[in-house]
């Protein structure tokens, strides 16, 4: 198959859990001899921190504005088995448009960020990625969240056929490495700063942090202000690239899981960190969510907490017992939750709105 995608971005993984992602997924797709086509528009702030420069048996078209790829675009679609847009991608409305026009095989819309959609549309928010039919359009719906999302697509976007692709991981990037010192901590977190994160952050790592002055706390992440409620036994690694990643993960003795708001309230939405951690031999500590318990047996697989105390409680933990709880959640990711998986389950996907092909309706402009 021809593949193209219109996403945010594969190039750089700074700021956004894009790009880890798609390259997981291309990875696995290019060893099933499937070709993709990523157009990702070049921007400054993800130029300046690129880390991925091709994709894996095919072509990372980086463009400076729509017009200019306009052509190659349409000409790339009319030729695909599949057009994939994406949830965040800055010329998403265009590239449906011209999904609809030009594509001869499947219309696919992938939400990357449903519960941040469905938030929006309920609070009456702009949709930038979302045209006004919504996603009547197309052929196959993709939801990075299950649970009641997928309805709410339905029911609220139009969407006709719905199906999850949660996150994943790629076992080859993302495995157990040596500690690396500067990276040792009793609790770690890695995560780009969002505001909407910041209560639970408070609650389950900042004040764990001022009770247990003796033991070492380390983020990781961008974009955190000069206010963050900083002590001296919480230490800061700006931006780390995926390499780093292992590395960062293997070294610590806990590690943190701090779940988006929108994504707390929809439920069944696993960050990719959560699989990324895991994969590496890291033992989860986690905030709680509806769904959870799909993806990780708790207290066998990945420990759960809601107050302070509950992360005082992880901390005191033997050794044995964390590694123990480590072991389960990398069989679990090895086993259901990689890359390779989710290339499975998105070609089933598509094979089945292949074979129960739905009338097709123009894009309303």
């Amino acid at each position: 198959m021809k593949i193209v995608i219109f996403g945010l971005t594969i190039s750089s993984s700074w700021g956004n859990g894009h790009a880890t992602l798609w390259r997981g997924l291309c990875s696995a797709l290019d060893r099933r001899h499937h070709t993709v086509i990523f157009y990702e528009r070049d921007v400054p702030y993800y130029a300046g921190a690129r880390d991925c420069y091709d994709v894996p048996g095919g072509a990372l078209v980086l463009y400076d504005d729509w017009e200019t790829t306009r052509r190659r675009a349409a000409q790339d679609s009319g030729e695909a088995d599949a057009v994939i847009v994406t949830s965040y991608c800055p010329d998403a409305i265009a590239a449906a448009e011209l999904a609809m026009s030009a594509s001869r095989g499947l219309r696919v819309f992938y939400d990357l960020d449903t519960p941040v959609t469905l938030g929006r549309l309920g609070r009456g928010e702009p949709l930038p990625y979302i045209g006004p039919a919504g996603l009547s359009g197309f052929d196959l719906v993709l939801s990075y969240t299950g649970g009641r999302a997928l309805t709410e697509l339905r029911d609220r976007l139009g969407a006709q056929r719905v199906t999850p692709l949660y996150g994943h991981v790629d076992p080859r990037v993302h495995r157990p490495a040596p500690a690396v010192p500067h990276y040792c901590a009793d609790l770690s977190y890695l995560g780009t700063f969002a505001a909407d994160r910041q209560a639970s952050l408070q609650t389950l790592f900042v004040e764990p942090a001022r009770r247990c002055r003796d033991r070492r706390f380390l983020i990781g992440g961008a974009q955190y202000p000069d206010n963050f409620p900083w002590s001296e036994n919480i230490f800061f690694v700006r931006h780390l690239p995926p390499v780093e990643h292992p590395a960062f993960f293997s070294s610590c003795r806990l590690t943190l899981n701090v779940t988006r708001r929108d994504m707390v309230q929809m439920g069944y939405c696993p960050s990719g960190r959560l699989f990324e951690a895991a994969a590496c031999g890291a033992a989860v500590l986690s905030d709680h969510w509806e769904g959870l318990d799909t993806f990780f047996s708790v207290g066998e697989e990945i420990l759960v907490a809601r107050e302070t105390e509950d992360v005082l409680t992880a901390l005191s933990l033997d050794d044995a017992e964390v590694r123990r709880i480590a072991a389960g959640a990398r069989a679990r990711v090895l086993a259901e939750h990689t890359s390779e998986r989710r290339a499975d389950d998105l070609l089933d996907a598509l094979e089945q709105a292949y074979a129960r092909p739905r009338e097709r309706q123009p894009m309303e402009a």
